[in-house]
């Protein structure tokens, strides 16, 4: 499994049972919208909406909330709240590449929190391509391989068209174009396999290694964007080795 997705991995278990749990329901509920928004309110027909809600579950959020989160994105809330995604490029220091994803009512509030926090941190605003000829958006499926097939789960992710497969510690990853998501995680479902993460992510073409003390100092520029309310998700090319994310988990 990759660095970025254990450190996807290690704030889940963080954030489970932290002082956050509102700011995980409002990122999800934002999710749930969208998806509800794009593909229709109805979870057993639009796959990026059952996923938002298998996280929204995951992450114990009340059923009145999941439905009032859909029913926002289908038009059907009360609430006249509209949210747009937008990607925003920047640089953390030492010159790590990110791609920022946002779900925000408010563009200019979202790219001035952004703006506050890469300058605060010694990086900075890219403009528009600037940085995204570094990544490659790609499909991407997580889940527990403990007790399932490795060959079959080949055989279901091929079949879905993926491209790579790997295994680690009882964790499978599937990552594939942007025109398998759905197939790939159809094949997973009517296997029976709970999908754990699932979405469209910025995968880094090339990474790049720092020190020890340099990656650290990146990933709490890293960190402090993904608090912000308007972010969903920060990709970077920073390769996260295992001596990053033992100091990362230990704090």
């Amino acid at each position: 499994m990759s660095g970025h997705s254990k450190w996807s991995t290690i704030k889940r278990k963080k954030g489970a049972a932290d002082a956050k749990r509102g700011a995980v329901f409002t990122r999800v509920a934002k999710e749930i919208a969208l998806a509800a928004r794009e593909g229709g309110g109805d979870p057993d027909t639009n796959f990026s909406l059952r996923i938002a809600v298998d996280k929204a579950k995951a992450a114990n959020m009340p059923k009145d909330n999941i439905e009032r989160a859909i029913k926002r994105g289908t038009g059907e809330g009360k609430d006249g709240t509209a949210y747009e995604e937008i990607m925003y490029e920047g640089y953390a220091p030492h010159g790590v590449a990110l791609m920022i994803e946002t779900v925000t009512d408010n563009r200019n509030r979202a790219v001035s929190d952004i703006r506050h926090i890469l300058s605060r941190y010694g990086g900075g605003m890219g403009e528009t391509g600037s940085v995204a000829w570094q990544f490659t958006r790609a499909s991407y499926f997580e889940f527990s391989s403990e007790g399932l097939d490795e060959d079959e789960i080949y055989m279901y992710a091929i079949e879905g068209g993926a491209d790579d497969i790997s295994f680690e510690d009882d964790n499978a990853e599937i990552v594939g174009p942007v025109s398998a998501f759905k197939t790939v995680g159809d094949q997973l479902r009517l296997a029976g396999i709970k999908i754990e993460d699932a979405g469209l992510r910025m995968v880094p073409n090339q990474e790049l290694e720092l020190g020890v003390d340099d990656a650290l100092k990146v990933m709490k520029v890293i960190e402090a964007l993904e608090e912000l309310d308007d972010v969903q998700d920060v990709y970077s090319n920073l390769h996260i080795s295992d001596d990053i994310l033992a100091k990362m988990e230990a704090d």
